[in-house]
């Protein structure tokens, strides 16, 4: 394996515009900032790095003195703003270069989305390309590796996940090593210092329910029950763990039928390798109870990368009925919905539920298995 493995988004020159500050989000430790200066490596011009913990930086472009800030990009073509979640205000100072300088090349990135929102989302209307940045994917290691040993490899992806540097890691112990320090020095960072949160323990309480939970409906009262926390506060921590990219509500289909199940969500993590470090658990996958469980997560998630890369992002859910038919993803793109069965050891003939059939004849159906999932979490079946 590669020490860097080529990324979809490492051309940016295609997402840079004219009077635009490209924004790069997703969770820490996926490579932004190896993305950024892997493209600046090709770009012409005087390049101004800042990082947003750096105290000057921090108070130069919260100030919104307008002189200040003009004054601090002059001469250069391109500006690199790293963490930008952590300067107050920052939107209004990205704003204020792009006004002046249309022709300015601007890319900040940051891991929290809804810091991000908060301080971009207004003053920057119309003014940004936002880009997402996934764990690897699978698409993008297909690059240097074929389908017989992308599918050798599958074990190693369901218990180990996507993040970098385990998949550029020579051995497990570098691999279990690597997912410790996420977990324990990553996971929550962002929760814990931009949000009021009770204590860490609460969160880790709360994702290790729901790891042990992985692929069936989740009720909030009962997590709220287990954990010591009242309904609302537990909405509230899921909410803050979503928009830290740490997990990914799937929530039930339904056009307003009677028989649909709607009230409980799914939740999936953005890397199983990080759900499996929570709960302490490396065993190969034919040993293990939960290995539906994981493959339902990783194909959720896989095809998610899939989507959004390819500029085809498609409203998620999972169905069920009041009689425990289900089926496990629902995409619902430009109207037309497409059934999934994800199933890691199929056995016999899967077919479409009949209440999901008559409710919605135009629907497709198909089963991802391991021996049929490349195409799916590739791009090619969009």
């Amino acid at each position: 394996m590669p020490t860097r493995i080529p990324r979809i988004l490492d051309n940016l020159a295609e997402s840079m515009h004219t009077g635009r500050v490209t924004v790069i989000h997703g969770p820490r430790r996926v490579g932004k900032t190896n993305l950024v200066e892997h493209y600046l490596e090709s770009v012409e011009g005087r390049i101004l790095r800042a990082v947003g913990d750096d105290i000057i930086v921090r108070n130069l472009l919260s100030s919104q003195d307008r002189a200040k800030i003009l004054s601090w990009a002059t001469g250069y073509d391109v500006v690199f703003l790293d963490e930008a979640q952590r300067i107050p205000e920052v939107g209004w100072a990205l704003k204020m270069l792009i006004d002046a300088r249309p022709e300015l090349r601007i890319i900040a990135t940051g891991s929290a989305s809804f810091q991000l929102a908060g301080t971009l989302g207004e003053p920057l209307t119309g003014r940004q390309t936002p880009l997402r940045l996934y764990p690897i994917s699978v698409g993008e290691l297909a690059a240097s590796m074929n389908a017989y040993e992308l599918r050798v490899g599958l074990p190693d992806m369901l218990v180990y996940g996507m993040y970098p540097q385990v998949r550029t890691a020579q051995t497990d112990t570098e691999k279990r090593g690597v997912l410790r320090e996420l977990v324990s020095s990553y996971l929550l960072k962002d929760v814990l210092e931009l949000e009021r949160v009770k204590s860490a323990r609460v969160l880790t309480d709360l994702l290790t329910l729901i790891a042990l939970q992985l692929g069936s409906l989740v009720s909030l009262r009962e997590l709220g029950q287990q954990v010591g926390l009242d309904v609302k506060t537990v909405a509230r921590y899921l909410d803050l763990l979503e928009k830290a990219f740490v997990l990914v509500n799937l929530r039930g289909f339904s056009r307003n039928l009677r028989s649909e199940v709607t009230r409980n969500s799914k939740w999936y993590f953005y890397d199983v390798g990080i759900r499996n470090a929570l709960i302490d658990n490396y065993s190969p996958v034919d040993s293990r109870v939960d290995a539906g469980a994981l493959w339902e997560n990783f194909i959720v998630m896989e095809r998610m990368k899939a989507l959004e890369y390819a500029g085809a992002p498609s409203t998620l859910r999972f169905w069920r009925s009041w009689s425990q038919q289900e089926i496990d993803l629902i995409e619902d793109r430009g109207g037309l919905l497409h059934a999934y069965e994800i199933k890691w050891n199929p056995r016999g003939k899967a077919r479409l539920p009949k209440e999901f059939a008559e409710a919605y004849p135009g629907a497709t159906y198909d089963v991802v298995t391991p021996e049929s999932f490349l195409e799916f979490v590739t791009g090619a079946t969009l």
